[in-house]
Order: C-alpha cells, then sequence, then structure tokens
C-alpha cells in the first residue's frame, strides 16, 4: 500500500499543500510495526555511522551531488536562488547547497517588537504543552520530557514543566542555519547523545519519541535580562536526524561574521544565525515556562483544522496540522505584548 498523503498549511498564502516526503517508502518500511523483529537491524541503520554513510552517498558523492547545477537544484526544490549569499552557480555540491547561507536581513524579515519571539528555522511548525487544562495539551506526543531535557537536569525539568513548547521540522530543501528565537543570556548549553531516527512524520508517529531519542543539543537562555525578550527561560532543542552528520555551533553577532560556538553567559541578540545542520532533515524543539508567552493565533487556528490531511492527525487522533513558517517570522509574543 503506498504512504498516505500529507499535508500543511502555507502561511503565506493560507493554502493546503502537499509534501513530498523525500525517501518515504525507506521510511516506511524502516519504521513499519514489523521493526521489532529485526531489532539489531534498526539499531544500526539509525546508528551515527550509518547516518553519517547516508548523508555521504547523499550529499558528497557524484552521483548525489553533481546531476545538477546549484541553481538548478535549488529551482527543483522550490527554493529561490536570489536569496543565495554566494553566487548559487558557485555551489557546486548538495551539500554547499544545502549549507548555503542567504541574505535573511532583506529576505527574512523580523518584527521589531522587544517580546516578539520568532521562528528558529524556515521550517514546518506545530505547537502544543505539558500542562493538562491547555487546549494545547499534547504530552509524550513528540518526545518524552524529562528524556528530552535530560533526566539529571533537575533545574530546567522544574522550570519548563507544565510548559508550553513548539516543534520545528526542516526538511532537506530547506535553509538548515538555525537563528535565535529570542534574546537574552546564555545561562546552559550541554549536548545529550543519541541515535538518528529520521524525522518523517511516519517516524515521528511510528517510534512516538523520537525527539528525545536523537543526538541533541540544548541551550537555555534567560530573557528576563536587559535587553531581552522578557518571556522567561526558554530552552532551544536542536536534535540530530537521519543524514544529519552534525550540529555546528556557530552564533553572529553581524551576518554570517566572526562565528563562535555558544557557552554560558554569552549575550544572544534574537534572530541571528546560531548553529547549522548538516546535512540532511532535523528539528528544533522550543520549550517555554508556564504562562509566559502566547502563540501567534494563525499558527493555533492552523494547527486545529480537521479539513488537511496530516499524518500527525491520523497518527494522534486528533487535529494536528503543521504550518510552514519562515525563519525569524513570529511564532508567539511574551505575555502582556
Amino acid at each position: 500500500m503506498p504512504p498516505s498523503q500529507h499535508q500543511y498549511i502555507d502561511r503565506s498564502t493560507g493554502r493546503v499543500r502537499d509534501e513530498q516526503l523525500v525517501g518515504d517508502r525507506f521510511v516506511e518500511w524502516l519504521y513499519h510495526p514489523g521493526r521489532e523483529d529485526t531489532g539489531g537491524v534498526f539499531r544500526s541503520l539509525t546508528s551515527s555511522r550509518a547516518s553519517s554513510l547516508l548523508g555521504y552517498l547523499n550529499y558528497d558523492t557524484v552521483l548525489g551531488s553533481k546531476l545538477k547545477s546549484g541553481r538548478r537544484m535549488l529551482e527543483s526544490w522550490g527554493a529561490d536562488p536570489a536569496e543565495c549569499l554566494d553566487d548559487p552557480d558557485s555551489l557546486g555540491t548538495a551539500r554547499k547547497v544545502f549549507e548555503r547561507k542567504i541574505r535573511y536581513w532583506d529576505c527574512r524579515p523580523m518584527s521589531d517588537v522587544p517580546g516578539a519571539v520568532v521562528s528558529p528555522s524556515d521550517s514546518r511548525m506545530l505547537m502544543g504543552s505539558l500542562d493538562n487544562e491547555s487546549m494545547l495539551f499534547l504530552k509524550d506526543k513528540f518526545f518524552g520530557y524529562q528524556e528530552l531535557v535530560g533526566g539529571t537536569k533537575t533545574r530546567w525539568l522544574r522550570a519548563f514543566s507544565r510548559g508550553d513548547y513548539a516543534v520545528f521540522r526542516l526538511t532537506p530543501d530547506k535553509y538548515h542555519y538555525n537563528h535565535t528565537p529570542v534574546a537574552g543570556r546564555v545561562i546552559d548549553y550541554y549536548e545529550i547523545d543519541g541515535a538518528y531516527n529520521s524525522c518523517n512524520p511516519t517516524a515521528v508517529v511510528s517510534l512516538v519519541t523520537p525527539y528525545s531519542k536523537n543526538r541533541r543539543v540544548v541551550t537555555v537562555i534567560d530573557t528576563d535580562t536587559k535587553g531581552g525578550t522578557r518571556c522567561g527561560l526558554v530552552a532551544m532543542v536542536e536534535v540530530v536526524a537521519l543524514m544529519v552528520g552534525g550540529i555546528v555551533s556557530c552564533y553572529s553577532d553581524e551576518g554570517y561574521d566572526d562565528p563562535r560556538p555558544c557557552e554560558p553567559g554569552m549575550m544572544l541578540r534574537k534572530g541571528r544565525p546560531k548553529s547549522l545542520f548538516r546535512p540532511g532533515s532535523s528539528t528544533v524543539v522550543l520549550l517555554f515556562q508556564p504562562g509566559r508567552v502566547d502563540f501567534a493565533p494563525d499558527i493555533v487556528e492552523a494547527q486545529q483544522r480537521s479539513d488537511v490531511s496530516s499524518r500527525f492527525s491520523s497518527g494522534f487522533n486528533r487535529p494536528l496540522v503543521e504550518t510552514d513558517v519562515m525563519v525569524r517570522s513570529t511564532i508567539a509574543s511574551a505575555k502582556g505584548n
């Protein structure tokens, strides 16, 4: 049986779009319920070594990288070559196209409202709550909360308990720099080891909590500081996935100049490049403290539509429709703003 349809909402137009999921049949096979009978094979295919090999074959070999020019590859993905900071014709491999820089200050405008929380990525967004009294209550659908944050991180587990979250799914065609969603001071930065599961909706529904099983980097930002967004503590969890070789920490205050790794004590400006996924599809999860943000009404409304064919909706038996959002676009606001 062919895989079911998956649709999302294009925020810029409000239209329903069909998504052609990359490697869909392979993912359907890999995450079929029968995988329990071949646990060793499944673990091998979602290991760091296998993920790196798949990334190499898809992005670095002659077959995977030089079938098209950079410009033609971008156009075939539906991306705009004019956004590129470098000449798109100079992007001679799939990896260079994937890791492209864009003139985000021109083509991804950002609100100047101090309390705006912005999207960290060009991605497809869902939101939820860990509070069982919230209409967005979705505990343990996309991740196990303690596992996601780290079982020994008791300070952060208490801080974000019963809070809200947003999940941003990047597809291979997207711009793969992640930007800071808020302004504030870094108070913790750590890595958690794990597997390299796919972020395809089929894998998410099948595995139930892949985001907390995959390798990930957690940055905790205090926004209640001078020049901050004033929405409490925010945790930015960057999650690797199948064919993602790593997460490069490369924060820049201006453009992509003088990149440096994030570390405690750093003051981050909102909407600046923070890291780079290399390469593949991957996910960012934002965690907010209880009662500190209001999500954008149009995204909330789109998520609850019952007329859109979403695999998340069919998998979790409630309307869960993604909205395609642009990096640095407003997705929430601090309470009272």
